[in-house]
């Protein structure tokens, strides 16, 4: 999956794939998580988001399935 980067003081890059509605964000410290299930409409707002990290947390972290990849 590509994988664009973003501003982030956590976050290093984000991708995401339409058909599988599946997220993947690597993190600066070299993490790299997918998580499943998400709406289209969160990765928009993720990629908008003013802080990337705080919105992760809101909206992703603890609501989808993931996996450590």
């Amino acid at each position: 999956m590509d994988r664009e980067p973003v501003s982030s003081s956590n976050v290093e890059s984000v991708g995401y794939d339409e058909d599988s509605q599946t997220l993947e964000v690597e993190f600066k410290n070299g993490a790299l998580y997918q998580y499943f299930d998400v709406p289209q409409v969160l990765y928009h707002g993720l990629m908008a988001a003013d802080s990337t990290g705080s919105y992760l947390a809101e909206n992703i972290k603890g609501v989808y399935r993931y996996s450590r990849v």
